[in-house]
């Protein structure tokens, strides 16, 4: 079977979380310290370790038939590469900012303004949509700064928790897109490949549903028991089964991880008790 070629960061929190999800999706990657390419042991794939901005080319060129990578730098750099799945990590915004001090009241404050950015393609679209004309200071690093040494009126880069637009003195004021990493594909992708990139993707979902849910366990009185199985619905419907002590049942379910403290209180005020959650590692459906 032919090998996979997937781009990963080469270093950083997407290159750590990237790793993680191969490894969570059970395939051993055989790599050392500052290699660039490794091979997995029991799947046929190879990783790059490239940096983030040239994964796009890569990807184009079919240099690699695939790559986790920030939707953000997609957008930016190869809108037109498809990707196949969201995978949930590495969340952020490209947002436009100006110093706390400026008064803003729309996007009309960029009319003849000046922008420091590393994502002038994703910039001027905005700019063009919202029939704004502004100048674009292409910066490779530290946008952040443009604004305190006189070269721009605002910026537009990345923003997660905010703690670096606050440590600048700025603040955000539009949110052009929101981002997380997704996989990626080279639109010249072999057929062989494919079916390789189908199995994997069939091992990233069934992890990301496995991050998405948790299994449920109660004990429920059997008076109030069709109650809870409708607060509970699970995948098709909960499991029940007789409890050692009468008018008892255990109750299993799986729900969205975000769902269970909504509902807790209504399970409690039905009777369930010895309410357990646990983690689930992989779901496969």
């Amino acid at each position: 079977m032919s090998k996979l070629k997937i781009a990963i960061q080469k270093s950083g929190r997407l290159n750590e979380d990237s790793l993680q999800i191969l490894k969570d999706c059970g395939i051993s990657i055989d790599n050392g310290k500052d290699q660039l390419k490794a091979t997995a042991s029991n799947f046929p794939i190879e990783i790059f370790y490239l940096r983030n901005g040239d994964i796009p080319q890569y990807l184009k060129d079919g240099v690699v038939d695939a790559a986790i990578i920030g939707e953000n730098l997609l957008i930016e750099k190869a809108n037109d590469i498809p990707f196949i799945e969201r995978l949930g990590f590495s969340k952020c915004k490209v947002s436009l900012a100006i110093p706390k001090g400026e008064k803003y009241q729309g996007i009309n404050f960029f009319q003849g303004k000046k922008i420091a950015t590393s994502y002038p393609n994703t910039v001027q679209y905005f700019l063009n949509k919202n029939n704004i004309q502004a100048q674009l200071h292409i910066i490779n690093g530290s946008v952040e700064i443009a604004p305190n040494i006189g070269l721009a009126d605002g910026i537009c880069d990345i923003v997660s928790s905010g703690s670096t637009l606050f440590k600048n003195n700025l603040k955000e004021v539009e949110v052009l897109l929101t981002s997380e990493a997704v996989l990626a594909v080279s639109p010249i992708i072999k057929e062989e490949k494919q079916k390789v990139l189908n199995k994997l993707q069939f091992r990233i979902q069934s992890v990301l549903k496995g991050r998405q849910s948790r299994y449920v366990l109660l004990n429920a009185p059997n008076k109030n028991l069709e109650k809870i199985i409708k607060i509970l619905p699970g995948m098709r419907s909960p499991t029940v089964l007789p409890l050692a002590e009468e008018g008892w049942s255990s109750v299993h379910s799986v729900l969205n991880k975000n769902e269970f403290w909504k509902i807790i209180d209504e399970l409690k005020n039905n009777g369930a008790e010895g309410i357990l959650v646990c983690p689930i590692e992989k779901m496969v459906i």
